[in-house]
């Protein structure tokens, strides 16, 4: 077992790649949420589009914005990290100046602007975390990962506190919120173009914070890492796909649940929402930390998947209860899928950065952010098309589909080499 030492606020700090890139985080989550929950609304209000012309849209922007994975990949591979951080701010704020030209009625000009905002937020994902992956090492870089995660979250959700107090504004406020992310998306790509992190620097500090690895081996490393093939993980990156539906059950399958199920005041769904941003918030650190002192990374994320089947399981006994007492159930049940929550994303995107070859990184992230997209893009339809046949089929389909997949990562030969995480500090990196 590692030591217990603690990581202090200021190493978590310079781990995720320094303060300015900190902010950078800040600033592009706050923007984020101002818009994302509310682009629907944007449609259609300001629009003056239907409904599910507007859906379509948003879904095809989604999709279509995976396929720009394989680029980033290979960007990534070439050394570049803060600049494709940078560039995925940029890809967003461009696509809200599309948005706001965009003229009443224009479906196509709305689904352009959805889809190069896709192309940016599918971008975002396997950039930060090669940034991190260049500054930070072991149990440093895996619980800079956690607080990467749960910054986001924080400035999503007071993001979207300030857009849902100004939608009695109506569509001139959507318009205004819009215009204060793509001011918000500009300043964080500056911020983040400034700490300059590049894979291809060994020494010195590259950024003035972010210490691209200092005192610890580079992509040329004797360990012939650098010559190694990049993994194919093709169990684990199935397995994801399932995974990743956790992260839309507080968003999707349980509002569903309780309005339509059990006839529940629509505050529950907003309660179980909030509640799942505090705890992210406020546990995805210190949780992964504690998980990452004890056991390796494999262990975790298949210990991810058993929660999660435990909490699909309590879903289907607490929605059997109808009356007054489902909804409190349901309630008290989520939050086990939270911590399951929580413990998958704070070791699935820390085991695909291991395992990867330094010179391979960001195509491995890539594959891992296409499986991500793709489970949230389905993850949707498949939870509606299963709720109007009973708890039953949602949920235990949900169960038996995620405790497959943690038998698979558990059982996965690939993932056998990933070794317990080592305490390391960023004066003397040991690898991951």
């Amino acid at each position: 077992m590692a030591p217990t030492t603690k990581i202090r606020p200021h190493t978590l700090v310079r781990a995720s790649g320094g303060p300015r890139y900190a902010t950078a985080l800040a600033v592009d989550s706050l923007g984020t949420g101002l818009l994302r929950p509310f682009l629907l609304l944007y449609g259609v209000t300001v629009l003056d589009l239907s409904a599910p012309a507007t859906g379509i849209a948003m879904t095809a922007g989604i999709v279509v914005g995976l396929g720009c994975m394989p680029a980033v990949g290979r960007w990534l591979d070439r050394g570049a990290r803060s600049a494709v951080v940078a560039a995925s701010m940029l890809v967003r704020a461009a696509g809200v100046v599309l948005l706001l030209s965009t003229p009443t009625g224009h479906v196509w000009l709305f689904g352009a602007a959805a889809l190069v905002l896709g192309v940016g937020n599918q971008a975002w994902p396997p950039a930060h975390a090669a940034l991190v992956a260049t500054v930070a090492h072991g149990r440093e870089r895996d619980a800079a990962l956690a607080a990467g995660r749960a910054l986001r979250n924080a400035g999503m959700g007071l993001g979207a506190l300030v857009a849902t107090a100004c939608l009695a504004g109506g569509a001139g406020a959507l318009q205004v919120l819009a215009g204060l992310t793509g001011a918000a998306y500009l300043c964080a790509a500056g911020l983040a173009w400034s700490v300059r992190v590049d894979a291809r620097a060994s020494t010195g500090n590259t950024g003035g914070e972010a210490d691209a690895w200092r005192g610890g081996r580079s992509h040329g490393s004797a360990s012939g890492e650098a010559n190694a093939p990049a993994p194919r993980l093709r169990k684990l990156l199935t397995a994801n796909v399932i995974y990743v539906f956790c992260l839309n059950v507080p968003e999707i399958a349980l509002p569903l649940v309780l309005v339509t199920q059990l006839n529940a005041s629509p505050a529950w769904s907003a309660l179980v929402f909030v509640a799942n941003t505090a705890l992210v918030v406020t546990l995805q650190v210190p949780v992964t930390v504690l998980m990452s002192r004890r056991f390796n990374r494999r262990t975790v994320l298949a210990l991810a998947g058993v929660v999660l089947t435990v909490s699909y399981a309590g879903f289907l006994a607490a929605t059997s209860l109808g009356g007054g007492w489902g909804a409190p159930a349901v309630a008290a049940v989520s939050v086990v899928c939270t911590l399951g929550e929580i413990v998958y994303a704070g070791s699935a995107t820390a085991l695909v950065t291991a395992l990867a070859p330094p010179h391979a990184l960001g195509r491995t992230l890539a594959r891992f952010e296409l499986s991500t997209g793709f489970g949230l893009a389905v993850s949707p339809a498949a939870i509606t098309a299963l709720a109007p046949h009973g708890p039953t089929a949602l949920w235990g389909s949900l169960a038996v589909a995620t405790l497959m997949s943690a038998s698979a990562v558990a059982t996965d030969r690939e993932l056998t080499h990933d070794s317990a995480v080592q305490v390391t500090s960023l004066k003397g990196h040991s690898g991951a």
